[in-house]
């Protein structure tokens, strides 16, 4: 784990976020999605976690004043089960609350129990149920929300930092 990076999700990293996405979802997303979100979506924030110089895992979210949702979290298979996940949502968790996020929710499949435990693990608990919200198999979904995110950072500042 000490040699995975956790950083801000660029343009660069889009074809690779991308084959994640294709790996892991049965609906993905498409490449151009991502694009989107990562140049014109001003409230998608998007961490990667990067080995020897390839994207493992991402998370995203999007931000709006006090409230954020989760959108998607996935991780290549092989490096599965090995805490990067935790870490990569960790660092989206910390980056929400450095902008002044309250409160993020999410959904999550009924039968992904291992996402599940997850959330949990980081203060997720369930809000109630989205039936057959899932296109693909009109799987139920958990919503999910956590409500005591991390301290923010008083020195964080980011490109699109507004000063008045």
């Amino acid at each position: 784990m000490y040699d995975v990076v956790i950083r801000r999700m660029t343009a660069d990293d889009v074809k690779q976020v991308h084959a994640i996405e294709e790996a892991t979802f049965p609906k993905p997303w498409s490449e151009q999605d991502f694009m989107r979100e990562v140049t014109t979506n001003t409230c998608a924030r998007y961490m990667v976690a990067e080995k020897d110089g390839k994207v493992i895992a991402f998370a995203g979210a999007w931000l709006i004043l006090d409230e954020g949702h989760i959108t998607n979290i996935a991780v290549l298979k092989e490096y599965r089960g090995q805490g990067i996940g935790r870490k990569v949502t960790e660092a989206l968790l910390q980056y929400a609350a450095n902008l002044g996020v309250q409160y993020m929710t999410l959904e999550v499949r009924r039968s992904n129990e291992v996402a599940q435990k997850l959330y949990q693990s980081l203060g997720f608990i369930k809000l109630g149920v989205r039936k057959r919200y899932y296109e693909d198999n009109g799987e139920d979904a958990l919503l999910m929300v956590i409500d005591h995110l991390p301290e923010p950072d008083p020195d964080f500042e980011e490109a699109e930092t507004v000063h008045e």
